[in-house]
């Protein structure tokens, strides 16, 4: 999907920590963008230490004064900036929806890249090293975009009891950890998650916003982080809606599959509309 330039003027960066990000104040890496070769060229983020979002504003005429927080995913290496970011953000934008792509903090990668990557996702232990002194920053990145978001609703046309967040994969795991903890500033009033990785397991607060969880069934690690949360969420009597396709992979973002998953957004707004 091609940008315009009625949507470069509607799009904006704004830093999600103006005084610099807490707990990263030391990190040297630089953010840049890099075009990985997959079946199709994939423009991904990497080394993000400043955190920031971009907000994308529908025409005035077509806002419905609801806001969603996307978060992209990428192994926490990296982020899928187009893939599950701005063409996420132009499709919302076009039913009238506010989106803030979020960049939120990352492992640092090395010139390796992306073998590198892979190398760590494929060994758990080093995985769940890297990533404990990661875990809080992401999450308090989250509940810093929620914030800001709702303290200037009113500069952007939102209500700000219609703000929410919808994560892939990494970026679901944040979005999951965000329904789990949160302060009321912080909280979600919605949260989708679309083929998450694992997020903490602990049960769902008493405030628990509802919640939309998506993926494919040949997706064996979100399939079961998909099912766990639906079923905590049920047990404390939370909105819950749980969409699972037969066939669709992990990562498919908006890519044109040929399978019924290729609609999935369509869920996702049929669900916002029945929230109202």
């Amino acid at each position: 999907m091609k940008s315009t330039a009625s949507e470069n003027k509607l799009s904006q960066i704004i830093p999600l920590w103006p005084g610099g990000a807490p707990g990263s104040e030391g990190w040297e890496q630089q953010e840049h963008e890099v075009i990985i070769q997959m079946p199709d060229n994939l423009k991904v983020i990497q080394n993000v230490t400043q955190p920031t979002l971009t907000a994308y504003l529908p025409e005035a005429s077509t806002a419905t004064g609801t806001a969603v927080i996307v978060c992209p995913g990428g192994g926490w290496h990296f982020l899928s900036i187009d893939l599950e970011g701005t063409d996420i953000a132009r499709w919302l934008n076009s039913r009238g929806i506010s989106v803030f792509v979020l960049r939120y903090r990352l492992l640092r990668t090395e010139a390796d890249f992306p073998g590198g990557v892979w190398k760590n996702l494929n060994d758990p232990e080093k995985m769940d090293a890297l990533m404990k002194p990661l875990r809080p920053l992401v999450l308090a990145d989250g509940q810093q975009a929620v914030r800001l978001v709702r303290q200037r609703a009113s500069e952007w046309g939102l209500s700000p009891g219609r703000i929410g967040m919808l994560g892939f994969s990494a970026g679901g795991m944040l979005t999951a950890n965000l329904a789990l903890q949160h302060d009321p500033e912080s909280r979600p009033d919605f949260a989708a998650v679309i083929y998450g990785a694992p997020c903490e397991s602990i049960p769902a607060p008493a405030d628990a916003p509802p919640l939309f969880l998506l993926c494919a069934g040949d997706d064996a690690m979100a399939t079961g982080v998909s099912m766990r949360l639906y079923s905590e969420w049920k047990a404390g009597s939370h909105p819950v809606e749980l969409h699972i396709y037969s066939k669709g992979g992990h990562g498919f973002g908006l890519r044109q599959q040929g399978l019924p998953s290729d609609s999935w957004l369509e869920r996702f707004a049929d669900w916002l509309r029945g929230l109202g």
